[in-house]
């Protein structure tokens, strides 16, 4: 029978990591559906891509403008995690970056959040994410992850400059003015985003 030591001796693999890490986010799935989030669009279908913010179909499907946001708080995360515990191998801050997204991703779908984002946004209509969008918003985290764990440092901070400019030309909107618009909403922002 091994011993503790034993045990701690033997490293997980990223193997082990990506398992438990899937086991982290089917669990936040589960926390969004007893939360009464819909498991996928009331339209009662999936798409892979939803262009349009304004419809009821935004935040609802795999993948929408407000991806490359989440692309971006892997790179973030990555960074943040890599300052913080360089040591630690790069599972256990894989596992610690999926932990702070679904934690964002259920806070994001409480009512409080909802109403903020109505309230503070120019998402008037927003109704919070679908589980698909959610889990997929996780799932592009970690995907933002690992391209900033094996790109050069300036190439994901270009990627990041290059989605920001992207999304806020083409939507008026991105992560940068998202945080700025959630914490300390400013009239002439929403004006510019609302187009007028």
């Amino acid at each position: 029978m091994p011993t503790v030591a034993d045990i701690q001796k033997k490293r997980l693999t990223l193997h082990h990591y990506l398992l438990l890490g899937a086991l982290m986010i089917v669990t936040a799935a589960v926390i969004l559906l007893l939360m009464g989030r819909n498991p996928i669009c009331t339209c009662g279908n999936v798409r892979l891509w939803v262009g349009d913010t304004n419809s009821s179909d935004n935040s609802q499907h795999i993948a929408d403008w407000y991806t490359l946001s989440h692309i971006i708080h892997g790179f973030l995360f990555y960074g943040l995690l890599w300052l913080v515990a360089r040591k630690r191998p790069i599972g256990q801050r894989l596992l610690g970056a999926i932990l702070i997204e679904a934690a964002w991703e259920i806070f994001e779908n409480t009512q409080m959040v909802i109403d903020r984002y109505r309230e503070a946004t120019i998402a008037l209509g927003y109704v919070g994410d679908s589980v698909l969008n959610s889990v997929s918003d996780i799932l592009f985290m970690v995907l933002g992850f690992f391209f900033a764990a094996r790109a050069p440092i300036w190439l994901t901070i270009v990627l990041a400059i290059i989605f920001e400019l992207l999304a806020g030309w083409v939507i008026r909107d991105n992560l940068t003015l998202n945080i700025v618009m959630l914490l300390f909403p400013l009239d002439a922002i929403k004006v510019w985003q609302g187009g007028l």
